[in-house]
């Protein structure tokens, strides 16, 4: 093929053939993020998924494109991102890009442009400024948060950047704070879904080295584990999982509890509303919905609250004061929400609130119904060395929802005072 209509149907072949063959891990979401982020297990496709979509990416800046290609290591970057098997030069249906290694640099048929960079020297993405950005193994990364920064600083060409980061997940406040961005989205993959280009028996073996272990949840299944020193254990949670799988019955009270956005009543819709209803049972609890969302109006965040508390007959919705409660209020009742809404102000900090529900995880008396791994990787994140930065909405609504119904405490847990 030659010439720019040859270019333009090589193009298309490539994001056909790939649209055939990639599962849902692999496909990049379809609604205006700035960053994606796709966490899978050994083997899921995620170098692929990257590469595929650098390809498309560079397709369509054409000539004077940018775009970084960022790798643990700059032997990474190019042994595994360009050079590897599922690397942008080893691509089905893709030719003509060419690599100079001595200047670190792809250029695809078209014109746009490969840079490659190593995590290890975040200095050098200071001045540098890009169209789009590839980050792999970003879990890996050992001073990820400055290289982040450096990268993201230089995403400042064209309309609308985009930063795609894939991984194997590792527990770590880098990635925690990215998946919880508004702009952020996010697709996870085990080691499964991968299966028809792996080894045969590849699958067999390691879940018989390692299945049911931690190591078999990070690495084949693709989780987030918790925290060092984390208040929530991933035993914790799954036996909240296995809890809800059996759960029978309905619910003989359940509570909705919102943590509202800081500054979104005064009009600022950019931190996450945490919304999570709860139900008890013969002294037992069962997370049924985690409804949490960002960047949203007041008026927003209200109706789905009161569409969440209608679902569900929740007897109230609890919400905490401590940011405008008096006006969150207001703004719950204005929605049309008709059930009771109790007012509580926290007199202890996040972790400490928590330390008695995170007691009623160990003890067996709590339950999840399935869909909500957002929350108990947030769960798993608390109290543990990376806190810190964003706020945990989701866990801090859970714990405002499960210390209303803590069997015992008339609904309200300790040093939590009713307003």
């Amino acid at each position: 093929m030659s010439g720019g209509g040859g270019l333009l149907e090589a193009a298309a072949l490539g994001e056909t053939m790939w649209a055939r063959t990639a599962h849902d891990g692999q496909r990049a979401p379809e609604w205006d993020w700035r960053t994606w982020v796709f966490l899978g297990g050994r083997g899921a496709g995620k170098t692929r998924a990257g590469a595929e979509w650098v390809w498309e990416t560079a397709a369509r800046l054409g000539a004077g494109g940018r775009i970084a290609l960022v790798g643990p290591t700059l032997f990474d970057a190019r042994s595994v991102m360009v050079e590897g098997p599922s690397g942008v030069l080893s691509l089905p249906y893709r030719s003509g890009a060419k690599y100079v290694p001595s200047l670190r640099r792809v250029t695809f048929p078209g014109g746009a442009v490969g840079l490659l960079f190593s995590a290890e020297e975040p200095e050098r993405l200071r001045g540098p400024q890009f169209h789009a950005a590839w980050g792999d193994e970003v879990c890996a990364w050992g001073r990820g948060e400055e290289v982040l920064a450096m990268l993201r600083l230089g995403l400042r060409l064209g309309e609308g950047p985009r930063l795609v980061l894939t991984s194997t997940p590792k527990p770590g406040r880098l990635m925690r704070g990215v998946l919880a961005e508004s702009a952020c989205a996010r697709t996870d993959a085990p080691t499964a879904a991968n299966a028809a280009n792996l080894a045969p028996g590849f699958l067999e073996a390691m879940q018989d080295l390692y299945g049911g272990t931690r190591r078999a949840a990070q690495e084949l299944e693709g989780r987030l584990l918790e925290a060092e020193g984390a208040l929530f254990s991933l035993a914790d949670v799954e036996r909240a999982k296995e809890a809800g799988a059996a759960w029978e019955g309905a619910c003989e009270v359940v509570v909705v509890a919102v943590d509202p956005p800081a500054g979104t009543l005064s009009g600022r819709p950019r931190d996450a509303c945490g919304i999570v209803a709860v139900g008890r049972r013969a002294g037992r609890l069962m997370v049924l919905a985690d409804r949490t969302a960002a960047g949203l109006s007041p008026e927003c965040w209200a109706a789905r609250v009161r569409r969440t508390a209608e679902e569900f007959g929740a007897a109230r919705v609890v919400v905490e004061s401590n940011n405008g409660g008096a006006m969150a209020e207001a703004v719950l009742k204005a929605s049309g929400l008709t059930m009771a809404v109790r007012r509580v102000h926290a007199s202890l900090g996040k972790v400490a609130r928590a330390e008695p529900v995170a007691a009623l995880y160990e003890q067996g008396r709590v339950a999840h119904a399935a869909g909500l791994e957002a929350l108990e990787e947030e769960l798993m994140g608390l109290g543990g060395e990376e806190a810190g930065g964003r706020s945990p909405d989701r866990a801090d609504a859970l714990v405002w929802a499960v210390t209303d119904l803590m069997p015992g405490r008339g609904g309200a847990g300790p040093r939590v005072r009713v307003l």
